[in-house]
């Protein structure tokens, strides 16, 4: 670990680290999400098949971890409450790639209860994500038409997603027991009060892994100046990933890249790879990304280097 964390607020450690070299970059592919589908990106991979495939290419293109919504597969648009269907796809990930860390959601996606999104803690992955409280959705979701699986009408998704202090710390505990490492997912400062809760209730063993997710409904407004602020708070011994939510996802990229933090890409977070171009697959975010990044002087973290920055274990999970 030493190295990989220091005072990102002290600009004489910034300023040395630029000299010496930044730490390498940690790449997650966020590959499927849990709202769009085929019918916002053809190219969005939903099937467990489709999964794998698409984290393969990631994995070659310099992705260290893969963020899992496994989908139902009786109502493709909808993520599943089945831990049976992350096994599937956690498998056939970990057939594909041999040491990726594999990360599952506990966000879920529309319509599920907070049960239901724990379903994904029980299928044996590394990390899970953790949303540290409520937030209000409101997104117009495309008609879903033949030859496309699972028809579905056009519809409004307005929904505020209730959270608790109570329904985090019982995420949190229930990922303690079985070992797995919660990524901590925050949308504005204020659910830091929820960081020291779980911290000081002690379901969370350092380093501490916050990804800020910048640019979605109700998070912070996806600005350097509020990625600065919300650096300014991370608690010690910390690393942090950004997101940046669709036309944001390279920009914010960039300012984690700079900062010395760690970044998340793919269709999940943005379907586009420019103005009126689609992503063709999820690799063409992990490459560009990745490419970048050696530009600015920083190596593409191994799966290994990961493991070892995230304080997890060095033998991958297994299926």
């Amino acid at each position: 670990m030493e190295g990989y964390i220091w005072d990102y607020r002290d600009p004489y450690a910034w300023m040395q680290k630029v000299r010496e070299g930044l730490p390498p970059l940690i790449i997650s592919v966020a590959i499927t999400g849990g709202v769009q589908g085929k019918e916002m990106n053809e190219n969005l991979p939903e099937t467990p098949e489709e999964q794998a495939e698409q984290t393969k290419e990631a994995y070659e293109a310099g992705a260290s971890i893969v963020h899992v919504h496994a989908r139902n597969p009786e109502v493709q648009w909808m993520t599943t409450s089945n831990p049976e269907d992350y096994l599937k796809v956690n498998a056939l990930i970990r057939a594909a790639c041999p040491d990726i860390i594999i990360n599952n959601t506990t966000g879920g996606g529309p319509e599920l209860s907070m049960e239901q999104r724990m379903a994904s803690i029980y299928a044996n992955p590394e990390l899970c994500s953790l949303n540290l409280g409520p937030f209000v959705l409101k997104v117009p979701m495309a008609e879903r038409a033949e030859p496309l699986p699972s028809p579905r009408p056009a519809i409004l998704f307005d929904r505020c997603l209730p959270c608790s202090y109570s329904d985090v710390e019982t995420f949190a505990r229930t990922m303690k027991e079985k070992g797995i490492k919660p990524e901590m997912e925050l949308y504005h400062p204020g659910m830091y009060w929820v960081v020291q809760d779980l911290i000081m209730e002690g379901l969370l063993d350092p380093p501490y892994d916050i990804q800020y997710v910048m640019g979605f409904q109700t998070s912070s407004f996806p600005t350097p100046a509020n990625v600065l602020a919300l650096v300014n708070e991370l608690p010690p011994q910390s690393l942090f990933f950004v997101i940046g939510v669709g036309h944001y996802q390279l920009p914010m990229n960039v300012m984690a890249i700079m900062l010395g933090g760690h970044v998340r890409v793919g269709m999940e977070d943005n379907l586009y790879y420019a103005r009126g171009r689609k992503f063709a697959n999820n690799a063409e975010a992990v490459a560009r990304i990745a490419r970048i990044a050696r530009e600015m002087n920083r190596e593409i973290a191994t799966p290994a280097q990961a493991r070892e920055m995230l304080g997890i274990s060095q033998e991958p999970s297994q299926y």
